[in-house]
């Protein structure tokens, strides 16, 4: 099939527009139509449902997504891997991560990629949700948590525990808890949507519910009030490993308990071809976590 049409159909996808997706490649919304059409006569589905007003996804559309990009970037890697004046990862590399380890671990890496790979380019979008990255068009996904089964595929980057920890006034005024039933006494700070601190007690996963003056829907918040001494947190190693490496935050240990391990995770829709600029990438951030 003609790879041209098939970018084409990639960028329809992003601008949810047949005129801006024209604008685009400079061409008439007449030809664009014209050769995605020609493109679903040579699929024998229909990719794009199309009104007057708006072009929407079909389910066979949403599931040719991921092929369409292998087919794209395996030309434009073909491309840059035979070029003489190649240098390096090219291409935008679009990425989605939690927004307090995107400002923390991932932000610092971006100059050097660019300094090294002068053809790339990087979006980077911090949030809190999970997107769909099949559907957003997006490269590699970050994520902190109990994965979840999924058509995507996930890559363990580094292992990133859980901890519980308090400022040294906080422990000072307060005092430190021994037990899980301890922290029923203290002032807990969580995020929004973290209802329950999960442990792991005698090999078992347990979940308490925790209570406090305090919430925040980012981690940014929650490590702030908990270094001004108001609470307790638990927050993950690679969200307070700078201010425990500094003292002004102490991991608590408690006697009966442990929090539940976690990792860093690299999602992305499809192995069946990485682009260079998305093993740059990954390679990058395994490096800055390890050392």
């Amino acid at each position: 099939m003609n790879l041209n049409d098939v970018q084409l159909f990639l960028i329809i996808t992003e601008t949810l527009s047949l005129s801006q997706a024209a604008k685009r490649l400079d061409i008439s919304p007449m030809a664009v139509s014209r050769r995605l059409a020609g493109l679903e006569g040579e699929l024998g589905i229909r990719l794009i449902q199309r009104t007057t007003r708006s072009v929407s996804l079909t389910p066979e559309g949403a599931e040719f997504i991921p092929y369409a990009k292998t087919l794209v970037e395996a030309a434009e890697s073909a491309k840059a891997s035979f070029s003489p004046d190649a240098k390096g990862a090219s291409g935008l590399l679009r990425i989605t991560a939690p927004s307090g380890f995107g400002r923390r671990q991932i932000l610092p890496l971006i100059p050097s990629l660019l300094a090294g790979n002068p053809a790339l380019k990087i979006d980077l979008q911090l949030n809190e949700e999970v997107v769909d990255i099949v559907g957003r068009g997006i490269d590699v996904a970050i994520r902190i948590a109990k994965l979840k089964d999924s058509n995507l595929i996930a890559r363990k980057i580094v292992d990133n525990p859980r901890i519980l920890c308090a400022s040294p006034d906080y422990i000072k005024q307060v005092g430190v808890p021994d037990t899980l039933n301890d922290l029923t006494h203290h002032n807990c700070l969580r995020l929004t949507s973290v209802l329950q601190w999960t442990f792991e007690q005698e090999g078992q996963s347990t979940s308490i519910s925790v209570d406090g003056r305090f919430s925040s829907g980012n981690v940014e918040s929650v490590r702030e009030l908990c270094m001004q001494g108001i609470g307790l947190a638990q927050l993950t190693l690679w969200d307070v490993k700078k201010e425990i490496e500094e003292g002004t935050l102490i991991e608590v240990k408690l006697q009966d308990a442990r929090p539940q391990d976690l990792s860093v995770w690299a999602l992305f829709p499809t192995t069946r071809h990485l682009p260079q600029r998305v093993t740059v990438f990954i390679e990058a951030l395994k490096a800055s976590l390890i050392q």
